[in-house]
C-alpha cells in the first residue's frame, strides 16, 4: 500500500464519512479491520485519507456498518473511484492547498451559494478587481505568485452550475482600487446577473434584519445534502465545515440572509444606480 502524501479535500471527506459510519455502528478500528480481514492500520489509513479504498471494500464496509442509504453509498463510491485529474492540479506546489481544495469542491458541486460582506465574490470578480484584492495581501506576493492566483481565479470562473450570491452594499461600495476598477466591476455584475445560472441579490445598508447573519460564507452543494460543505475564510487558508449540525446552521443562515435581501430584479436596479453614481 502506497500512502498518500497530500490527500485532497474530496479524499478527506470520503475518509471522514467512512469514519462516521463506523462510529455510528459502534465499532472500533480493530473490529472494522477484522470484518475486512485486514490489519487495523489499513482502516486507520483509509479513515485518514492516506490510502484509498476500492468499491468492493467500501460496499462491504457500508454493509458491515448497517448503512442502507444506497444513494449515499453510491455517492461515496463515486468519490472513491474517481480518477479524473482536475485542471487545478496544474497549480499543485505553486498555490496553497486551500486554493486547490476550493477548486475541487466547486468542480464537483451541484450548486453554489455565497454571502459576501466586504468583497465581491471571487467567482464574479473582474481581473483588475482580483489583482487589487490579491495585491493587498500581507506578506506581499511576488509577481509570479500574483499572476498564478489571478489565472487560477479566472479558471474557477468557468462554471455553469446554479450559483446564488447575496452581496452586501458594503462590498459594492468599497473601492479595492480606483473608481474605474469599481465601475467595471459593477458593470460586470450587471452582465453576470443576466446569466441563467447566476442569481444575484443585494443587501442595502438600510435593510432591517441582517445582524444575525452578517458573515461571509460559501455553501457548496454535494450530490446529497449530507455531503454538502461550507467554506469559511481563515487567516491561513480556508476552513471546511461538514458536520450535519453545522450544515443545518448554515442552511438556516443563508435562508435568513436571502429573506432580508432584495429580489434579483431589485438588486439589478440597485447595482445599476451605484454604477451611475460612479
Amino acid at each position: 500500500m502506497v500512502k498518500r502524501r497530500e490527500p485532497t479535500a474530496r479524499q478527506m471527506r470520503l475518509a471522514t464519512e467512512l469514519r462516521r459510519l463506523r462510529e455510528a455502528a459502534g465499532l472500533n478500528s480493530r473490529q472494522a479491520a477484522a470484518l475486512l480481514g485486514v490489519g487495523p492500520a489499513q482502516i486507520t489509513h483509509i479513515e485518514s485519507a492516506l490510502a484509498g479504498v476500492s468499491e468492493q471494500r467500501l460496499r462491504r464496509l457500508a454493509s458491515h456498518y448497517a448503512c442502507t442509504h444506497e444513494e449515499f453509498i453510491d455517492a461515496l463510491v463515486a468519490m472513491a473511484t474517481d480518477r479524473t485529474r482536475g485542471w487545478w492540479e496544474e497549480y499543485r506546489s505553486q498555490l496553497p492547498t486551500s486554493f486547490l481544495d476550493l477548486s475541487e469542491l466547486e468542480h464537483h458541486a451541484r450548486f453554489l451559494r455565497h454571502v459576501a460582506i466586504l468583497y465581491v465574490p471571487g467567482l464574479l470578480q473582474t481581473e483588475d478587481y482580483s489583482r487589487a484584492v490579491f495585491s493587498s495581501r500581507l506578506p506581499e506576493l511576488t509577481g509570479e505568485e500574483l499572476e498564478l492566483r489571478i489565472q487560477h481565479r479566472k479558471e474557477r470562473q468557468e462554471f455553469t452550475i446554479p450559483y446564488e450570491a447575496v452581496i452586501h452594499e458594503a462590498a459594492l461600495r468599497i473601492r479595492v482600487s480606483d473608481r474605474a476598477t469599481s465601475k467595471a466591476q459593477l458593470i460586470r455584475l450587471l452582465e453576470l446577473s443576466e446569466a441563467d445560472h447566476i442569481t444575484l441579490r443585494v443587501i442595502p445598508f438600510d435593510l432591517d434584519g441582517f445582524a444575525t447573519a452578517s458573515s461571509t460564507m460559501t455553501y457548496v452543494g454535494g450530490p446529497l445534502p449530507k455531503l454538502d460543505t461550507v467554506v469559511r475564510d481563515a487567516p491561513h487558508g480556508s476552513i471546511l465545515i461538514d458536520s450535519e449540525a453545522q450544515l443545518n446552521t448554515y442552511r438556516t443562515r443563508f435562508r435568513t440572509v436571502e429573506a432580508v435581501s432584495l429580489e434579483p430584479d431589485q438588486s439589478r436596479d440597485f447595482i445599476h444606480r451605484l454604477t451611475n453614481d460612479l
